[in-house]
């Protein structure tokens, strides 16, 4: 049998090891995705987060069957978005409770259609350990979007906005909200639980049920 030559025994070493930095670069993208300039962190640190995700599986029915457990969740405390007072607040200031983080914008069909039941879940479910944190991503400044959650009757919900859309590209990096609206169910150690692409009925049984399945919460 004819031995390869030198050059092509160095040929295939380097596809080889082209090869495995190409698995080992895939492999980090998993873990961390944002780098150390960006708001998201290694999904190595939410690896305890993967059994209430497991938990959650099996209440993704009905109105919400399309949450979509996680299966590496992602360290999302870094996130950034404006407050009601137009301070900074992250993912971080909300360690208390589990949130349920909704991306909308008024030019976008079915974010307005779910907004009524987005405010209704807060209403029936908001307190010290849940909250709807529903985000707006117009970049006009507030004044279109606050007239429209008036003008639907939204009450219960608290106004966050990033008009800077950064959290909308930090989220895109990692393969999350590739459309709008995009609802993530977030732990109180600011993991993420499974996110959700496109509107749901939040304010059904089903999704009452979904949250609490992650809150070890009963019904009533």
């Amino acid at each position: 049998m004819t031995k390869p030559t030198e050059p092509a025994k160095r040929s295939g070493r380097g596809l080889l090891a082209a090869g495995l930095a190409g698995a080992v670069a895939a492999v980090a993208a998993l873990y961390v995705i944002a780098g150390p300039d960006g708001n998201i962190a290694g999904a190595e640190t939410c690896s305890a987060t993967l059994e209430t995700a497991a938990s959650a599986k099996p209440h993704a029915t009905g109105e919400v069957a399309a949450f979509l457990p996680a299966s590496q969740p992602l360290d999302l405390k870094g996130l950034t978005f404006m407050g009601p007072d137009g301070e900074q607040v992250s993912l971080a200031d909300f360690s208390d409770r589990t949130v349920l983080l909704n991306l909308w914008a008024t030019w976008c069909a079915p974010c307005r259609k779910e907004m009524p039941a987005l405010d209704q879940l807060q209403a029936d479910m908001g307190d010290e350990s849940f909250e709807v944190v529903a985000v707006n991503l117009d970049r006009g400044g507030p004044d279109k979007p606050k007239a429209f959650l008036e003008e639907i009757g939204v009450s219960h919900l608290t106004y966050y906005q990033d008009s800077s859309n950064g959290l909308l590209k930090d989220l895109r990096k990692v393969a999350r909200a590739t459309g709008l609206p995009t609802t993530i169910l977030v732990s109180p150690e600011g993991c993420e639980i499974g996110t959700m692409y496109g509107p749901a009925e939040w304010a059904s049984g089903e999704a009452k049920e979904l949250v609490r399945s992650v809150m070890k919460k009963p019904a009533g």
